[in-house]
């Protein structure tokens, strides 16, 4: 007689496999410390999942990248129309966008599948996603609006304008996000660049071989050029660290540096981009007034940002002083 075997797993099993998901999971985070909850508790498991059907199908993270900025940009036409049902169609399409935006980083730290250019594309991907947003949101503004149907120019002034804030607030957000995780996991745990070492990487490049790699380098070179300039006193601490310790930086200082650091994340983490996206749902599903997110990025987080660049300057101006002394 055959035998019948009982499909489900026994106890053990479900265990083991439970705690097997859990590792993997972990082992897809930056880290504890820059993790938001929303991400966590949300889009962290949804990206984690369709990292695992990626790795399985060999599909790469930039292909990943590539198909959120797909939805990301869908989800900007859908928010043009003063219509609730396509807006919250636009609204699905974005929360699709960043769990494949979450996915992409979390397969690469799954594959070890890193390399600069997906760390500019997936910097890109956010950036395509609301430069349609804005733009969905003043052609709507221009139709709809009493005050922007007749001045139309105005709406997208401040549209530029609060597009040249975003940018920045995502820069400096992900640039203290990287130097913190410097600190806590070491150079190969984070994505922490130095401008010189990229301008060495841009001039060895030629415009006839290598014409879109140069292209790319050139604009993240402005890029990380710019993080540097607005940050003189974590120059001038990276500075002291590289002469001192010569990249061997004591772990008492780097906890010191982290503890100081940490408070700081919470504030990263509002500027990128779940509270973003709780600002628009709410402007456009709530008030039905798109411009009020504009209003939102050009005044509260535009104030936690200085606020928050003035906290980290503080910290490595008193780091960089205990090291002089």
């Amino acid at each position: 007689m055959a035998q019948n075997i009982d499909p489900t797993p026994s106890p053990e099993k479900k265990k083991s496999l439970r705690d097997e998901f859990r590792q993997g999971f972990r082992a897809s985070l930056k880290s504890m410390d820059t993790e938001e909850h929303i991400d966590l508790y949300f889009y962290r498991p949804i990206g984690y999942a369709w990292a695992l059907i990626a790795r399985r199908l060999g599909i790469t993270p930039n292909a990943i990248t590539i198909a959120s900025i797909f939805l990301g940009v869908g989800a900007g036409a859908c928010f043009y129309p003063n219509n609730i049902w396509w807006n919250l169609l636009g609204a699905l399409l974005l929360i699709w966008a960043d769990s494949f935006d979450s996915a992409d980083g979390q397969l690469a730290r799954l594959t070890g599948q890193y390399s600069r250019i997906g760390r500019i594309l997936d910097g890109l991907s956010g950036d395509l996603w609301f430069a349609a947003i804005y733009v969905a949101i003043c052609l709507r503004e221009n139709v709809t609006s009493e005050f922007f149907s007749v001045h139309h120019w105005v709406i997208w002034v401040i549209a530029v304008v609060t597009g040249l804030c975003h940018a920045t607030q995502a820069a400096m957000a992900d640039y203290y996000r990287q130097f913190h995780l410097f600190f806590l996991k070491g150079k190969q745990g984070s994505e922490l660049e130095n401008s010189s070492e990229l301008r060495k990487k841009y001039d060895s490049m030629t415009w006839s071989r290598d014409f879109f790699r140069k292209l790319v380098m050139t604009f993240y070179l402005n890029y990380t050029v710019g993080q540097e300039r607005r940050t003189p006193r974590m120059q001038h601490l990276r500075k002291l660290l590289r002469l001192k310790y010569s990249g061997e930086i004591p772990q008492a200082f780097r906890d010191k540096f982290r503890a100081l650091s940490l408070p700081l994340m919470k504030y990263t983490n509002i500027l990128s981009f779940n509270v973003r996206t709780i600002a628009l749902f709410t402007a456009i599903l709530i008030f039905r007034m798109p411009w009020l997110y504009f209003a939102f990025e050009l005044t509260v987080l535009n104030i936690l940002l200085i606020y928050m660049m003035v906290r980290h300057e503080r910290i490595c101006r008193d780091l960089a002083t205990e090291l002089e002394s």
